[in-house]
């Protein structure tokens, strides 16, 4: 069995981790209450959505 492991070309996990943090940071600053701070916390782990979404519609497309 070899030693390597994960997918190659891994560094798309760390633009995804350090954006998670960015939208953590993001969203909880600008959460009011409770339930904001949770929303934020659903809201960062899906930032790429958002992200995707809003160039598309940039785009047109």
């Amino acid at each position: 069995m070899s030693g390597k492991r994960g997918a190659p070309g891994g560094a798309g996990n760390a633009v995804y981790g350090l954006g998670l943090i960015g939208a953590l940071v993001y969203y909880i600053q600008r959460a009011d209450g409770f339930w904001s701070v949770i929303l934020g916390i659903l809201k960062a782990v899906v930032w790429p959505a958002f992200v995707t979404y809003d160039l598309l519609k940039f785009l047109g497309a």
